[in-house]
């Protein structure tokens, strides 16, 4: 029982990774169909603005929780204006244009910090599951993902802002008859896609370590979740999470992570291949 406690709560943990990796992805290209291949540099971004944050003397919460969604949130809406906003309807100059800004960040991060890993202590403790020790800090990652995903899911269906963005997105055109700023929703969208990775980068820098080149380690992981959730990016980023997680994880303890990431990559192949448009687009095609 001890050891399928365990395993309960590592399944948790990963299917909560696997959604904050993913949720600012799914806004950037379930909405805006933008490919971000700079997506794991957004996430980098967040996890140093915590350890430097932090390491500067900022409370690690107010660093995780705060400053890293505002760096990158920033960063993002800077990003859109200088040259995203000049390439929607172009995907593949958008995928060349965001895949020279990875590996210019990348450069530009290591000349200024090194290939050294900054670390950042995880600031809770653990507690026991029978014979076995989890984390605290696991599940803190486990609320505050279903915290982003309700909280996201409740912006865009029960506010004004949410229903101004689903329009624009469906109608740019009738939306500016409306007297709506497709450019301004466009940058806002942007802007909310990146606060959400930076958040991710912040929230997963204790258990991850702080290095230029670790968003390769993740961006795979967000497209294959946002690609196997479909068209409703939200829900479909939960239970694409939830399948991909358990996956993962029982893989992971029964063989080694190298077979677990494997088992991932092999059941998103077959589930896209099953379903072309993903769990949402053939199961749950009215939800967000």
């Amino acid at each position: 029982m001890d050891l399928i406690g365990l395993t309960g709560f590592n399944i948790l943990v990963a299917i909560a990774t696997l959604v904050l990796l993913a949720l600012g992805l799914g806004v950037i290209y379930g909405m805006m169909r933008i490919i971000n291949l700079a997506h794991g540099e957004f996430l980098m971004l967040g996890a140093y603005a915590t350890a430097l944050a932090t390491n500067h003397g900022v409370n690690i919460w107010i660093s995780m929780l705060i400053v890293s969604p505002l760096v990158v949130g920033i960063f993002g809406l800077l990003v859109e204006r200088l040259f995203i906003r000049f390439l929607y309807g172009r995907m593949i100059d958008t995928m060349l244009a965001t895949w020279g800004l990875s590996l210019a960040l990348i450069g530009l991060v290591t000349t200024l910090f090194g290939t050294t890993v900054q670390g950042v202590s995880a600031p809770l403790g653990g507690f026991a599951i029978g014979r076995y020790q989890g984390s605290l800090y696991g599940l803190f990652l486990v609320a505050c993902a279903a915290a982003m995903l309700g909280g996201l899911y409740a912006l865009l269906r029960t506010t004004r802002f949410g229903l101004i963005v689903r329009a624009t997105m469906q109608n740019p055109n009738m939306a500016a008859a409306l007297g709506v700023s497709p450019p301004r929703i466009y940058m806002a969208t942007f802007a909310l896609g990146s606060a959400l990775t930076g958040l991710a980068g912040g929230l997963l820098a204790p258990v991850s370590g702080t290095a230029p080149n670790m968003g390769v380690a993740f961006v795979a992981k967000s497209f294959i979740t946002v690609l196997g959730g479909g068209a409703a990016f939200v829900t479909g980023t939960g239970l694409a999470s939830t399948l991909f997680g358990i996956i993962d994880e029982i893989a992971t303890e029964r063989t080694t992570p190298v077979f677990g990431e494997v088992a991932l990559l092999l059941s998103a192949v077959i589930l896209i291949r099953v379903l072309p448009q993903g769990i949402t687009g053939r199961f749950f095609r009215r939800s967000t």
